[in-house]
């Protein structure tokens, strides 16, 4: 039998596909219908892809290639809505550029995106194909929106438009260039609808909102707050989907937060909890705004809110939507916008809740937050803090220890010993016999606070300071545990332990002043050395042994000089032993001292670790109405022996 040929066998071909791309897409939107689902997206893009394959299998000829763009634009909907399939998406755009201009007797395989297609929409005039290429360079301005190349789409767009639309966007209020010329940028109405999955017009719309999204991020990333709010201020107003419009009313409230003004972020935050009440991340900035704003009770409300969301409804990976092939959310994924959305750990949660209660001295509930983040680390893998440098959480060490300071503000001395026995026997093979360490910088403007790490791996060597670290602290912490619960050899065989620790680093460096230029590690260390001499001192004065109480409190003030609670222990230990005239002599030294501001330390620059705050609190000396009377009389009586 004789095949057929010529334009009668072409316009048969041309109707059977033109009516099982329509089929196609009929499928598509009733599966949408139906709800999403991914085994109906594949079936679709594999239909598509077939009917492709089937035309192109003929030479490209003008009355065909308008069925055959829109083919490619509906298979490249589902090819390009797929993350992983990108770059196919950008090969099979080019193809199809190529045979446009094989239909007009051209050729461009050597030529760039970008000069193809230039070349063929300054060459190609045929009015059918333009809707196509509008189609088509839809499609192209997704995927080079989707890899940040913002030029290259402003140039196609230039391309696409008439003098008259560019005119238009040259004079438009919209300051931003990309975005003028998407908003001018005028898609050929698509006749036959049923033929497309997604129309261009949907398409655009999609764009304009995207490019304002985009660029809003790159302009917070760069610093340019009101230009990044004037930019998703545009976003919220585009064409997206909830979820997105929660994402970019976070950004907002982030730019305010940003510019100082959380009243601005909270009212950004609550419209994107409105929108959209699973945007767990804006929760997470709720809290961190109320932290700013110093409202405990609003914060602590806020991660109690978004822990049992958390606990109910774990964050899962984002579904597609079952309306539009290519959104915002496929073409929008920065680094930056993974940072400002980034979904807390249900384990970070229970922290955060632990230390600010702990920190605003509501111990009680600090103790029960503590013991259920211990409790989440035993659970399991997926209970796990993640390490990935943005979580909130310490090291698992200083959170025992955290948790010790909170058990012992609770009069939980026992437990407070038990946590701290885990840090202990946890970090005994982790620390050398001997480390050594340079005491100071040798320039105050020494970038790197470990180059006064000496000799070793920089990174190994810091790693056993911290675990030396931990474990004096945790010494310490029994120490003062057990002087709490009455066992005061105990607790003096636990504060000398502390200070046994202590001595396996070996410190060199200039003979300078004590305060001057310290390394971060070496203050922390002088901190537990002094807080551990006045807590042994405290158990010698209980246990009548003065003499030995009197040397710790010196060795204290040695290691800080003018610290107040080591000053007046030292002035308690001269009474003590009837060295009267030194003690009433160092009171009066110690009561001309002007008072020091809320929070600050005594002779130290930097904060200490929460987890010394039960420590600190204990190492101050009780005011004492009786030892401050008798040394005022004994002042008087000598003022009256020996008159001036």
């Amino acid at each position: 039998m004789k095949r057929r040929s010529g334009p009668a066998a072409e316009l048969g071909c041309l109707q059977a596909w033109t009516a099982e791309n329509r089929a196609l897409a009929e499928r598509w939107r009733e599966a949408r219908r139906a709800g999403p689902g991914a085994a109906a997206g594949r079936q679709q893009r594999g239909g598509f892809g077939e009917l492709l394959l089937r035309m192109r299998g003929l030479p490209a000829t003008l009355p065909t290639l308008p069925l055959e763009l829109t083919v490619l634009y509906n298979s490249l909907l589902f090819t390009m809505g797929a993350s992983d399939s990108a770059m196919e998406g950008q090969e099979a755009i080019h193809q199809g550029l190529l045979r446009v201009l094989e239909a007009c007797g051209a050729g461009g395989q050597d030529l760039s995106s970008e000069e193809l297609w230039q070349k063929v929409l300054q060459e190609v005039t045929v009015a059918e194909l333009q809707t196509s290429l509008h189609q088509l360079g839809a499609l192209q301005a997704a995927w080079w929106l989707s890899t940040g190349r913002l030029g290259s789409i402003a140039s196609l767009l230039r391309l696409l438009s008439n003098p008259e639309d560019l005119g238009k966007a040259h004079w438009s209020k919209v300051e931003n260039e990309l975005l003028s010329l998407l908003k001018a940028w005028r898609v050929p109405s698509e006749v036959d609808s049923l033929h497309l999955v997604q129309s261009t017009r949907e398409l655009k719309e999609i764009l304009c909102t995207s490019a304002a999204f985009l660029q809003g991020l790159q302009e917070f990333e760069a610093g340019n707050f009101p230009t990044a709010c004037s930019l998703l201020q545009e976003a919220a107003g585009g064409f997206c989907s909830k979820k997105v419009l929660a994402q970019i009313y976070t950004c907002l409230s982030c730019c305010a937060q940003r510019m100082g003004k959380p009243q601005t972020a909270l009212r950004h935050l609550k419209q994107a909890l409105q929108v959209d009440f699973h945007c767990l991340p804006a929760l997470s900035h709720v809290a961190a705004v109320y932290h700013e704003l110093g409202e405990t009770d609003a914060e602590l409300q806020a991660l109690a809110l978004l822990y049992e969301a958390l606990e109910k409804n774990p964050p899962a990976a984002a579904s597609s939507s079952p309306y539009f092939l290519i959104q915002t959310e496929l073409l929008v994924h920065t680094p930056v916008l993974a940072s400002l959305l980034r979904h807390s750990h249900l384990s970070e949660v229970k922290y955060l809740l632990a230390q600010r209660c702990l920190q605003n001295g509501r111990v009680a509930d600090a103790v029960e937050h503590y013991l259920d983040f211990l409790a989440l680390l035993q659970e399991g893998p997926q209970q796990q803090v993640p390490l990935d440098g943005s979580s909130a959480v310490p090291r698992i060490p200083e959170v025992f220890l955290e948790a010790a300071s909170a058990l012992q503000q609770a009069e939980r001395h026992q437990d407070a010993i038990t946590v701290c026995e885990e840090v202990i026997s946890r970090t005994t093979s982790l620390i050398p016999r001997v480390l050594l360490l340079e005491e100071r910088l040798e320039q105050p403007e020494c970038p790197s606070p470990q180059a006064g790490l000496a000799g070793g791996p920089l990174a190994q060597k810091k790693e056993s300071l911290s675990c030396l670290t931990w474990r004096a602290a945790g010494y310490l912490h029994q120490g003062w545990a057990w002087g709490k619960l009455g066992e005061v050899k105990q607790a003096v065989t636990q504060f000398s332990r502390c200070l046994e620790e202590l001595l396996r680093v070996q410190l060199y460096g200039p003979g300078i002043e004590p305060t001057e230029n310290l390394l971060p590690e070496v203050e922390m260390l002088q901190k537990i050395r002094l807080l551990a001499l006045i807590g042994r001192g405290t158990q010698f004065l209980e246990l009548g042994k003065h003499k030995k109480a009197l040397l710790d409190f010196q060795h204290g003030l040695q290691v800080s000089p003018g610290d107040p609670a080591a000053a007046s222990y030292l002035v308690q230990a001269l009474w003590n032993l009837d060295r009267k005239q030194e003690a009433a002599a160092q009171w009066q030294k110690l009561s001309q001292r002007p008072p020091k501001e809320d929070g600050q330390q005594e002779g130290q620059g930097r904060p200490v670790p929460l987890y010394l705050d039960s420590c600190l609190k204990q190492a101050m000396f009780p005011h004492s109405d009786d030892l401050a009377r008798s040394i005022q009389n004994y002042l008087g009586s000598t003022t009256q022996d020996h008159p001036s």
